[in-house]
């Protein structure tokens, strides 16, 4: 039997990348966030394959960490390495929907510098 007793625990570091985003979203602090991605940072849009660079990700951030009623629950990471962090979580939008999100972060020289996302709807 194999034991995953080795696998790096996400957010047990005191400098986790993880922990670093993760506070900066729960204060809504922007800056916090985007000093989290590198300046080559690629978002990947699910739904389209488009993507998106830091500069046109920026007021996307701005307006979901300004929303009120964007909400994200059950948020963890599930995975986290110096080359990748995963993360799953629930979000409910402002037109009422909701899905469930997995977010996987490329990662270089300690900020993330692509996501891609997959998302599946909950009714």
């Amino acid at each position: 039997m194999l034991l995953c007793t080795n696998l790096p625990v996400c957010g047990v570091n005191e400098m986790s990348l993880y922990k670093k985003i993760k506070a900066a979203q729960d204060a809504k602090d922007v800056d916090g966030y985007l000093a989290c991605l590198h300046d080559d940072f690629v978002f990947v849009r699910h739904q389209s394959g488009t993507e998106v660079t830091k500069t046109e990700w920026t007021p996307t951030v701005t307006a979901m960490m300004e929303s009120r009623v964007l909400e994200f629950s059950n948020q963890r990471c599930l995975y986290e390495s110096d080359d990748i962090m995963v993360e799953h979580s629930f979000m409910k939008f402002p037109d009422g929907t909701a899905e469930a999100v997995l977010v996987v972060n490329h990662i270089k020289d300690g900020k993330i510098i692509r996501v891609e996302t997959g998302a599946t709807p909950i009714k």
